[in-house]
C-alpha cells in the first residue's frame, strides 16, 4: 500500500514495479537501479557510434540509447548492433524516436528497446490553442490507438521493450488544451499510450516524465505512481532523468536534486543524467547517485517527537493519513518572518567558517565579499552569503553591511555589536536553558532526536530560527518527518536546512548536498541552507567532466553549491539559468562549444533563462519555460526564439551568438557589465 505516492515516507523501501526484460537485462521488480546514457554521434556514422558506445559501456552504462530520427538511421542500427556484438559487447541498445512511427517500427525489429515520445509520436505540436469537445478528444485518442497498435504488435513479436517517455516541453496541443502545461498533463500523455499497451496485453513498458525543471519532474513522477496504482493496482518501471540539465556543477546538481528526491522515496528503476558533455562523463555521476542507496535499507528508524506529556500531538507510527502539505503542488511552508529569514524572504545562505584558520577580509572573498582597500568599500556579488558561522571566535574588523554573523552563545555574549552577531544554541542548551531569549537567535536540532524541551519552547518563541540536521542516514526523510510534525502542530519558526557530508570526494559531496537539501526545498521546506564538511577529509578535489573543475577553496565550493541548489529549485535566483540539451546524433552544431560561448557572453544576466537546443526535436517544445532560445534549424543555421515565438530564422551560426545578444538587448533583458 502506498503512502500518497511511495511505499513509505519514513522508511527506505523500493517501489515494487513490474519486471521488464530488455535483451539480457532485467529492469524493475527487485533488480538494482540500472544506469544508462545516450550517444551523441551521427547514427549514420557506424564507426564513431560504435566507438562511443564502447566507451560508455566500459565506463559502466548498462543500456545505450541511439537516436533514430528517420528510416535510414533506424536501418543503420543493425550495422551498429552487429559490430558491437562482433566485438563482444551485448549491452542492450535503445532506439530514440521522435515524430516517425515508421522508424520506430523498423528499429523495434533490430534493437532491444524503443523509446517513443507520446507528445510527438503521432500528434504534431503546432502551439495551436484548440478547444476539443469530449467527442473530438475521444476521436483523437482512437486515432492514436490505430497508429500506435502496429508498433506494440511488432514489439510483442520481437520481444522488444518500450519506454513511453513524456517530456514537459513537448506535450501535444491536444493534451495542452485539456490539462495545460502541467505535471498532470505529462502523466495523462503517457497514460493514454499505456492504456492502449495494456489493452494489447503488452507489458514490457518503462515510463518517464522528464523536465528541465526538477520541481515539475518530481511532481509528475509522483502523480504517475499514484495514477498507476489507483487505475491498475500496479506500477511499471520508471526511468528517471532531468532533461537538458546543462553542464558542470549546474547539470550535476540539477540532476541530483530531481533524480535523488525520487530515489530517496524508493521511486526509480533506471537513471540517466543528461549533461552537455561527452556521454561517458554522465556515467560516474549516475554511479555516485545510485551508490547512495546500495546499503540504505535497514537504516535506523526515524523517530517522531518525544513527548510523554502530550503537550504536542505526535503523529503515530510514522503514518501520514493526511499530509499538511501537497506533494503534487509547490507551496512554501508558512513561517514567521524572523529578522530577514522566513515568510516572504528568499532562503538565506549560511557560510561555515568553522574550519577557516584566518578570519580576515581576504577570507570573505570565498563567499562573495571583496574589499577594496583604496576606496575602503566592499564589493558584494549576487552569490554572497547572508550569514557566516564562526563558532567561538569574533571578527576584529568592520564587516560588509549585508553580512551577518552567527557564533556560539557563550561567544555571542562578548560580541561587540549585537545587531550584527547572533547566538546559536545547541539543542541540549536550548532545552535546558533558563535564559530569557528575547533577541533573535538560532537553535541547532537533530531531527532524529529532538528533546521535549525544544519543542515546548518553539511554541512560544517568535524570534527563533531552527537549524535542522539529522543523525539518521536516511537524512532527507528524517528532516522531512520533523518538519511535517512542525506543520501538524502549527509551529511556524523558520528553518535553515543543514546538510553535512563526510565523503572524501567532492563529486559525491555535490550529489549528497543536492539530494538531501534540494529535495526538501522542492517540497517547500527550508528558509535557508547551510552546507558543512571537513576539508581535511577530502581526498579528491576535482569535479570530473570535460573541464575537470578543481575546487581550490572549500568555503567557495560550499557557498557556490548552496546557491546552485537554490537556483535549481528556483527558490532563489542569483544568476543566468541555462537549459542545455545533452547533444545526440540529431544535433546540428557543436553543442558543448556553443554552450560555452553563450555562457561566456551572458553569465551576468541574473534571472534570465536561456535554452540552447541542438535541433528542432529539443526545441522549441523542450525549451519549456525558457525566456530565450537558441535552436539548430539546419546545418550551420540557427533559429532564435523569445519564449516559444520565432524571432529570427536561419541565422548563420558564426554570427548567431551576436544575434542572440542583440535579441536580448531589444527585449530589455541585457545589462552591460
Amino acid at each position: 500500500m502506498l503512502q500518497h505516492y511511495c511505499p513509505s515516507l519514513t522508511e527506505y523501501t523500493r517501489l515494487h514495479t513490474r519486471e521488464v526484460k530488455i535483451g539480457n537485462l532485467a529492469l524493475g521488480g527487485a533488480q538494482p537501479i540500472r544506469i544508462q546514457t545516450m550517444t551523441t554521434t551521427d547514427t549514420m556514422d557506424t564507426v564513431a557510434t560504435v566507438a562511443q558506445s564502447i566507451r560508455c559501456i566500459e565506463a559502466g552504462a548498462e543500456l545505450v540509447r541511439i537516436t533514430a530520427p528517420s528510416k535510414n538511421e533506424a536501418e543503420n542500427l543493425l550495422n551498429i548492433k552487429k559490430e558491437l556484438r562482433a566485438r563482444g559487447y551485448d549491452t542492450p541498445l535503445v532506439a530514440d524516436i521522435h515524430f516517425t512511427p515508421n522508424a520506430a517500427e523498423i528499429a523495434a525489429r533490430i534493437v532491444e528497446k524503443v523509446r517513443i515520445n507520446p507528445g510527438n509520436y503521432i500528434d504534431k505540436k503546432k502551439f495551436d490553442i484548440i478547444e476539443y469537445t469530449d467527442a473530438e478528444y475521444a476521436a483523437e485518442v482512437a486515432r492514436i490507438r490505430e497508429r500506435f497498435t502496429p508498433l506494440l504488435r511488432i514489439c510483442k513479436e520481437y520481444g522488444t521493450a518500450m519506454r513511453i517517455g513524456t517530456n514537459h516541453g513537448s506535450l501535444s496541443d491536444r493534451i495542452m488544451s485539456r490539462y495545460g502545461d502541467t505535471p498532470i498533463g505529462m502523466v495523462e500523455s503517457a497514460m493514454e499510450f499505456l492504456r492502449i499497451a495494456r489493452d494489447e496485453s503488452y507489458h514490457q513498458v518503462v515510463l518517464s516524465m522528464k523536465s528541465s525543471n526538477p520541481l515539475v519532474m518530481v511532481q509528475a513522477y509522483r502523480l504517475l505512481v499514484q495514477k498507476m496504482d489507483e487505475e491498475f493496482g500496479e506500477c511499471y518501471p520508471l526511468h528517471l532523468g532531468v532533461t537538458e540539465a546543462g553542464d558542470g556543477e549546474d547539470g550535476r546538481i540539477k540532476s541530483a536534486i530531481g533524480i535523488g528526491a525520487l530515489l530517496e522515496d524508493g521511486i526509480g528503476d533506471t537513471i540517466r543524467v543528461s549533461l552537455t558533455e561527452d556521454p561517458e562523463f554522465e556515467i560516474p555521476v549516475c554511479q555516485d547517485i545510485v551508490r547512495r542507496y546500495t546499503n540504505r535499507a535497514g537504516h535506523a528508524p526515524i523517530a517522531g517527537f518525544i513527548n510523554p506529556s502530550n503537550v504536542i500531538l505526535s503523529l503515530s507510527k510514522n503514518q501520514f493519513p493526511v499530509l499538511p502539505y501537497n506533494p503534487f503542488s509547490y507551496k512554501r511552508r508558512d513561517t514567521l518572518s524572523v529578522h530577514n529569514i522566513g515568510a516572504h524572504h528568499v532562503p538565506v545562505v549560511v557560510a561555515d567558517f568553522s574550519h577557516v584558520e584566518q578570519l580576515d577580509a581576504k577570507s570573505l572573498e570565498t563567499i562573495g565579499y571583496t574589499y577594496n582597500e583604496a576606496t575602503d568599500k566592499w564589493s558584494i556579488s549576487d552569490s554572497a552569503a547572508d550569514y557566516v558561522y564562526i563558532g567561538t571566535r569574533l571578527f576584529d574588523f568592520a564587516l560588509p553591511g549585508t553580512l551577518q554573523v552567527i557564533c556560539d552563545h557563550d561567544t555571542w555574549q562578548h560580541a561587540p555589536d549585537k545587531t550584527k552577531y547572533f547566538p546559536l544554541l545547541q539543542q541540549h542548551e536550548y532545552a535546558d536553558s533558563t535564559l530569557a531569549l528575547d533577541q533573535f537567535h538560532f537553535a541547532m536540532v537533530d531531527a532524529n532526536d529532538v528533546p521535549v524541551g525544544v519543542v515546548d519552547k518553539l511554541k512560544f518563541y517568535t524570534n527563533a530560527v531552527l537549524v535542522v540536521h539529522t543523525s539518521n542516514t536516511h537524512a532527507m526523510a528524517s528532516i522531512r518527518r520533523f518538519l511535517i510534525e512542525l506543520m501538524a502542530n502549527s509551529i511556524k519558526c523558520p528553518v535553515v536546512i543543514l546538510a553535512e557530508s563526510i565523503d572524501k570526494s567532492i563529486d559525491r559531496q555535490l550529489i549528497e548536498f543536492a539530494t538531501e537539501a534540494g529535495g526538501l526545498f522542492l517540497d517547500g521546506f527550508g528558509d535557508g541552507i547551510w552546507l558543512l564538511n571537513d576539508p581535511a577529509n577530502i581526498e579528491n578535489k576535482k569535479v570530473t567532466g570535460r573541464t575537470y573543475l578543481e575546487v581550490k577553496s572549500n568555503e567557495q565550493f560550499l557557498n557556490n553549491t548552496a546557491f546552485y541548489i537554490l537556483q535549481a529549485t528556483r527558490t532563489r535566483i542569483s544568476k543566468t539559468e541555462y537549459i542545455s540539451c545533452p547533444s545526440c546524433g540529431r544535433t546540428l552544431f557543436d553543442l558543448q562549444e556553443t554552450t560555452a560561448k553563450i555562457r561566456a557572453a551572458t553569465h551576468h544576466l541574473k534571472g534570465v533563462k536561456i535554452a540552447i537546443m541542438g535541433c528542432i526535436v529539443n526545441g522549441p517544445g523542450e525549451m519549456a519555460d525558457a525566456d530565450f532560445g537558441y535552436v539548430g534549424s539546419g546545418p550551420g543555421r540557427i533559429t532564435l526564439y523569445k519564449g516559444k515565438d520565432v524571432m529570427k530564422r536561419n541565422v548563420p551560426s558564426d554570427i548567431a551568438v551576436d544575434e542572440l545578444i542583440q535579441l536580448l538587448k531589444e527585449n530589455e533583458a541585457w545589462v552591460e557589465t
